[in-house]
């Protein structure tokens, strides 16, 4: 097993473990930034397959702009009173149910490796500026822009319920 081995499965499970601290931290802001944490593993994680520019983008426009927006919704929110712990039988419940997907997941991918080809030669664009270009403004040119007029509506809609509640 060499370096780049070693590396994907320390940041794998420090990924899995702030994404669980996502999830079952209490405190919103502390959740965001778990997330925040966690946006930046995958963003390691895309380095080592080669995809520096999608690691770039990563950064960029998860762990840096949406990020900010979910500040702003918990921000706007005002949530100060503390959540109410789940009763003991749903925690008994959820950790059955996880412990079954952590089988079921092992399981697969132990027995899918075992029969995975090798792999193969990747093309020499890959990860670059250039194919994600000429991907974004062809073939996924409507897609990106209804994304983009999606967040210009939230972002006005953000601003009118804010204005709402000042006055």
């Amino acid at each position: 097993m060499g370096i780049a081995e070693i590396v994907f499965f320390v940041v794998a499970v420090l990924a899995v473990a702030s994404s669980l601290g996502v999830i079952l931290h209490p405190h919103p802001v502390y959740s965001a930034l778990f997330l925040v944490i966690a946006l930046f593993q995958i963003a390691v994680l895309f380095i080592l397959l080669d995809a520096q520019m999608v690691a770039f983008l990563q950064v960029i426009v998860y762990a840096g702009a949406i990020m900010v927006l979910f500040l702003f919704v918990i921000m706007l929110l005002n949530l100060e009173r503390e959540p109410e712990p789940p009763p003991a039988s749903w925690r008994l419940l959820m950790l059955g149910f996880g412990g079954m997907f952590a089988f079921e997941l092992a399981w697969f991918f132990l027995r899918h490796t075992a029969l995975a080809p090798e792999r193969g030669k990747v093309a020499e664009s890959y990860g670059s500026v250039v194919a994600l270009a000429r991907a974004l403004f062809t073939d996924h040119l409507l897609s990106f822009e209804i994304t983009s007029v999606l967040l210009l509506v939230a972002m006005v809609g953000a601003i009118v319920l804010a204005k709402r509640g000042v006055s």
